[in-house]
């Protein structure tokens, strides 16, 4: 995979995440874009020898949906919380992708937040 395709994918990946309200973008200690929402990570993305990697919080319900899905699979040391990856995700999975994320950042925002969200799509 080309770092330009890598690239187009993290950007894909903080325009959506850095799109929702409070969230914010660190480095983590091992290298990963790590998007947080009051401190709290939502959305873990980083390149591997496979690709580009994306890790999104979950709850487990949820988590066994998506692990029968061939492109999804449990992330390594945090799917026992839930936590679900996808490697190189193209095409339409990006529509379904963006809505795992947002679900991601209402499971780890402030509750106030989420419900300040909620009126908002109203």
């Amino acid at each position: 995979m080309k770092s330009q395709d890598r690239a187009g994918m993290l950007e894909k990946v903080r325009s959506i995440c850095l799109a929702l309200p409070e969230a914010v973008e660190i480095i983590d200690g091992f290298g990963h874009n790590t998007f947080k929402i009051n401190g709290k990570s939502f959305v873990i993305s980083g390149e591997s020898e496979q690709g580009f990697g994306i890790s999104f919080k979950s709850d487990r319900e949820t988590q066994e949906i998506l692990l029968q899905k061939e492109y999804f699979f449990k992330t390594a040391h945090m799917g026992h919380h839930g936590w679900v990856s996808i490697q190189n995700p193209d095409g339409e999975v990006w529509d379904e992708l963006t809505d795992l994320i947002q679900e991601a950042y209402l499971r780890a925002a402030p509750k106030l937040l989420v419900k300040q969200r909620m009126k908002c799509k109203k």
